[in-house]
């Protein structure tokens, strides 16, 4: 896994609401990937896994998935 940390809604830097992006190879389990969103305390953390004709998205906040 990838991880990166974006601000989203904005074009300059450390402004707009922080985000984490995490790129997969395949997907892990919801446990997980709410333990990696509580980890990383931020109002977004995103999980992306290449499908057949582009990447599928599931999103988790500290709380669970949205």
């Amino acid at each position: 896994m990838k991880q990166y940390v974006v601000d989203a809604f904005t074009d300059h830097v450390f402004s707009g609401n922080p985000a984490a992006v995490c790129i997969m190879d395949g997907w892990i389990s919801d446990e997980l990937m709410l333990a990696v969103a509580k980890e990383n305390n931020l109002s977004e953390t995103a999980f992306a896994v290449k499908e057949e004709e582009g990447y599928r998205l599931r999103w988790f906040t500290p709380g669970g998935e949205i």
